[in-house]
């Protein structure tokens, strides 16, 4: 067993009774709103001068062992202010149908809050800020056990820039404490569907995770 994901478990195993089920603190809500406030008033990167129409906070349930994380918002998004809204967003409401979640059910956020211009691929500089002020404190205030990250960006911003997603994806790795399952982002399998059920595959996988994780703590 990876040395990380042993040490994870151990600190799973360690925590009270109901841990699994995201006993979650008063102030969860709260503080995702204070982060939200903040994030809408960002002008730290250049993404906040290049025609956003609005900043693109996370949304879902603040009480999810699932957060998702994909690269950025497009035009939809930025016209609705919703992570996950247009055709890629569509796919990824069916690909969490496929093993038995509804979008109400996870937490879905981005890598970058503000929409890159042509919906190019956000720059090293631009992740760094974003996520440093946003997404990594939206991790830690919704707590998640399983990060899935959605393409090679989000990948990237997470276990590192040297991280190659088709190498990643698949796999459980050790994120703070958490884990992160990396798989394809949906926009890449409109282009390439026959790797719908590689995406399918890496899900499955991460239900049977929470699973375990579950039993475990109930076991001990």
């Amino acid at each position: 067993m990876n040395k990380k994901l042993k040490t994870y478990l151990q600190y799973v195993q360690s925590q009270p009774s109901g841990f699994a089920y995201k006993e979650k603190k008063a102030n969860t809500k709260e503080l995702l709103e204070k982060l939200k406030k903040t994030c809408i008033k960002c002008t730290k990167c250049p993404l906040s001068k290049l025609g956003r129409t609005q900043v693109v906070f996370g949304k879902g349930n603040q009480n999810t062992k699932l957060m998702l994380i994909g690269e950025g918002p497009g035009k939809n998004e930025d016209l609705q202010g919703e992570p996950f809204v247009g055709r890629s967003g569509q796919l990824l409401t069916k690909i969490l149908e496929a093993v038995k979640l509804k979008r109400e059910d996870v937490y879905i956020s981005n890598v970058v809050k503000c929409r890159p211009p042509e919906n190019r691929t956000p720059s090293p500089e631009e992740s760094k800020i974003c996520k440093n002020s946003f997404l990594f404190k939206e991790i830690e205030i919704i707590s998640p056990q399983i990060i899935c990250t959605l393409g090679a960006c989000a990948t990237q911003a997470i276990l590192g820039k040297d991280t190659r997603i088709s190498q990643a994806r698949g796999n459980f790795h050790a994120f703070q404490q958490c884990l992160v399952m990396p798989t394809y982002h949906p926009a890449y399998l409109l282009r390439n569907p026959v790797e719908k059920r590689t995406v399918w595959e890496d899900m499955t996988k991460i239900i049977k995770k929470l699973k375990e994780i579950e039993k475990e703590i109930q076991e001990n």
